[in-house]
Order: C-alpha cells, then structure tokens, then sequence
C-alpha cells in the first residue's frame, strides 16, 4: 500500500507550522479574547492545542482514515446541529480556577467564532446538547408503585422521559489541572508523556501549548425539568453524579449498587422537576473506579477467591493488590460540569460518596442535603461494597458496621 502522505509535519516542533495559531486567554470573559480551541489535523499550521478532538475517537477516525473511508481533509458541516437550547454563559465560565477541564464556549462555536471559521479555522465543538426520552424499566415501576406520577409534560402517558441531553468532550488546560491536584505543570506534563506511551510529545516540547485534548471519553449531563431552573438557586435542584459502570448500568449484574443508585437519583431528578424545579444526572466515563474494566474484573476474582470469601473489611485492599490504589477516579475535576451548567446550589445530591461531597463543595456549590440508597435497593450480592464503603467514610444516616461485623459480610459468587 503507498502512503498518501508526502510529507509529515511534526507538531512537536514549531518549524513552518503553527504560525497561523490563535492565542488562547483561559478564562477570560470574552470568548474572543479567550480564543478558540483548534485541534484539528486539518490545517496544522493553526492548531493551538495538543491531541485531537473526540479524545479516545481519534483511534477510530484513524482506522477510518487508514481505511480510505474518512479523508483527511474531512471537515464536518455543522449545519443546524447547534444546541437545542442555551445554556450559559456564567460567572463561572471566565472564572480560571472554576472550569480547567471544559472549554465553556464549546457549544457555542458557530456563534462566537463565526469570523474565524470564515477565516479558514478549523473549530469544532466540544459540547452538543439535544432533546430525547428515555424509558427505564424502573421508572415505569415507580409509577406503578405510585412513586412517580405521569404528567404528559415529563412523563409521557407511555411512561417515557423527556430529557435534555449534553455531551461535553474533555479540554484541559494544563496549568489549571496542575493547580487543581497540587502539583508542578512541568512535572504533570512529564508524567502525562511518560504514562501515555510518548503519544503526545508536544506536552516536553511545545511549554508554549497549554491546551490538552486528552484521549478519554466524553461526560454526559441529563437534564429534567426546565433548564433553564438549574442554575437559579431559588429553584429546588437534584443532582445525581455517576460513574460509569458498565455491567450493573447496562447489563443489570448484581454484584455492586451503579444501577440502582444510577436509577434511583433518576426517580428523585424527575420528581423534583415534576414538584417544580429540576433534575440533573452527570455520567461520567470512569469505568471501574477509572481503573478499567479489565482491572475491575481482576479485582472480581480475587475478592471472590480469596481465603475466607469476599467480605467488607478487604473489599478495597483486593482492589489495591491489584491496581495499586484504590480509587482512580479522582473527582477533582468532576465539579467543573456543574460549574458550566451554572449550579451554585444543590438541594439534594444523591450520593454517599464523600469524595464526591468534598470536591463539590470545596469548589463553592453548596450542598443542603445527602441522600443515600435506601437499603431495599440494594442487591444481596452488592452489601460487600455498600458495608465497605460506610466503614470507609461514605455518607450513610445508618449504622456503620464494626470491624467485626464487616467481617460477617459475604458475597454469594463470581459476578457474571
């Protein structure tokens, strides 16, 4: 096969190219002053930022590309798939230490970038927002329960959902997510380079570069009720932040408490929104506590196997042995999707985790009540994890079980 390339241009040295790249001013107020986030392959010589857009996708487009079904010179016609409905902007999206992990403006492109993509600039979006309904078994059980009540507006007489959607594709400004986790930039940028393979070298040699397309997946945001309620603080708000689980939320496996608490916090979303206010559910892709699924399954095995059965008190050092840490996820960053969304108050977060409680509130939304899963949503095979996460500090208006009694607490047998 010949290549169809004669020539490669090396991002990683500036040489001949990026000599059309806009300067980018994280956090200003005007997103002209800002400058716009350019990462396509398109036109080198005015990207800005390091990586590719549509993060962990890139791989594919590639293939594609490879494959001759996808030319490189491939520009997508954004013709009438701008968002459904507006969102922002807010006090927090020139705010630099509010949001480094999502350009705000991502959206909004056509809009405020209008004279650059006239001028040849290839910007694309971040962040897409749309209209849908979703039909949950669970949801029709809470109305058959008397729960939930069908209204035609939120609930349809079919028992579906009407939902507002947003996907927001990762951007990270690297001095802001150094300053966010406490350490040096250059340093974050070595490890970044060094735990990716080499993949990205401009992170050693272009300093000059502060903007990362990071290769992961994007965030969801579901949202009930009328929008534009989320970010006015004298409206009851419920916010469900969740981490991906692919098993228990799609698939229903039993072993852990995602899908139940994923659909319990849509119930309590869609009731708030029905009472008059609005609902939020955030799902982030961090599979396995961003250990991955692989590791999560690793971790399966020797919870069940090991020398007395699965049980509570060894439930987060069986995953240590095998990952090295506990808890990847690191919900840091995890606030800046509430902080685009203009939320300054949370009635009611639907959520026991405490690190999840603490980056909220550490970034200056205030939380006025916890909600944990009521324990009659709990599976049989998922008490390990609930009675070592109580036992770890996760919120719980119960009882928290002693050593001793963790030790009590088994699992029935390999998830499947």
């Amino acid at each position: 096969m010949t290549s169809t390339y004669s020539h490669l241009g090396l991002t990683s040295h500036p040489g001949s190219i990026f000599k059309g790249a806009l300067p980018i001013h994280w956090g200003a107020k005007d997103p002209k002053e800002r400058g716009p986030i350019v990462g396509s392959m398109t036109c080198k010589e005015h990207r800005n930022a390091i990586g590719t857009h549509s993060g962990s996708y890139g791989v594919y487009r590639a293939l594609a590309t490879a494959a001759g079904d996808l030319t490189p010179e491939h520009r997508p016609d954004l013709t009438n798939t701008s968002p459904v409905i507006d969102i922002g902007p807010f006090p927090s999206w020139s705010d630099p230490e509010k949001m480094v992990s999502i350009d705000p403006w991502g959206a909004k492109i056509a809009q405020v970038f209008r004279d650059e993509l006239a001028a040849g600039y290839d910007i694309r979006p971040t962040i897409a927002v749309t209209k849908a309904h979703m039909l949950m078994p669970e949801i029709l059980d809470a109305i058959e329960a008397g729960r939930l009540q069908k209204d035609g507006a939120i609930i349809r007489e079919s028992g579906d959902i009407a939902v507002t959607k947003a996907a927001l594709d990762p951007v990270w400004y690297l001095p802001g997510i150094a300053q966010r986790f406490g350490v040096e930039e250059g340093d974050l940028r070595r490890v970044l380079f060094e735990e990716t393979g080499g993949m990205y070298p401009e992170l050693i040699t272009r300093p000059d570069l502060k903007v990362l397309l990071p290769p992961i997946g994007s965030t969801t945001v579901y949202m009930f009720g009328d929008p534009k309620k989320i970010s006015d603080p004298t409206q009851k708000l419920t916010v469900r932040v969740h981490d991906e689980c692919n098993g228990s939320d799609v698939f229903g496996s039993d072993i852990c408490t995602c899908r139940p608490y994923l659909t319990h916090g849509i119930e309590e979303a869609v009731r708030t929104a029905q009472e008059g206010g609005s609902g939020v559910i955030v799902y982030f892709r961090k599979e396995g506590r961003a250990l991955g699924e692989v590791t999560k399954f690793l971790v399966y095995n020797a919870r069940k196997r090991q020398e007395g059965g699965d049980s509570a008190a060894t439930y987060f050092r069986r995953t240590e042995c095998v990952a090295g840490v506990q808890d990847m996820r690191f919900q840091e960053l995890m606030p800046d999707t509430l902080q685009w969304l203009g939320i300054t108050k949370i009635d009611r977060l639907i959520s026991m985790s405490d690190m999840k409680y603490n980056a909220i509130v550490g970034s200056g939304i205030n939380v006025l009540e916890r909600v944990s899963i009521p324990d009659g949503l709990v599976p049989v095979d998922a008490q390990v994890e609930m009675e070592a996460k109580k036992a770890a500090g996760y919120y719980t208006a119960g009882a928290v079980k002693s050593e001793t009694d963790l030790l009590d607490v088994k699992g029935r047998g390999l998830d499947d």
